[in-house]
């Protein structure tokens, strides 16, 4: 689960309130263990990502660094790039040794 959360940190244009929110939803599934709360615990569940929300937000808005930021068009050809890559490789192994 956890894989899908990206960093936000140092790109342009900043990391959108949504993106925040997903990777606060990501992390809360996690450490839940839920994908979806039962009723009984939806209230918890939903208070918990709005305050990993809020301390992302927090943590984003005070890091500082000397680099640029990332453009986020870059990052993600470089992440397809990367899924090709794994993608080939995991083919290549899947087919049959053509040497009898």
């Amino acid at each position: 689960m956890c894989r899908n959360i990206k960093t936000l940190f140092n790109f342009e244009p900043p990391a959108t309130e949504l993106e925040i929110r997903d990777a606060s939803l990501q992390f809360v599934r996690k450490l839940s263990g839920f994908t979806v709360p039962s009723k009984a615990n939806e209230a918890a569940f939903d208070a918990a990502v709005a305050d990993v929300a809020a301390v992302a937000r927090r943590l984003i808005g005070s890091l500082v660094t000397s680099a640029p930021p990332r453009d986020r068009v870059v990052e993600a050809e470089r992440a397809r790039q990367r899924f090709r890559l794994r993608s080939a490789r995991l083919a290549s192994l899947a087919r049959p040794d053509p040497t009898p």
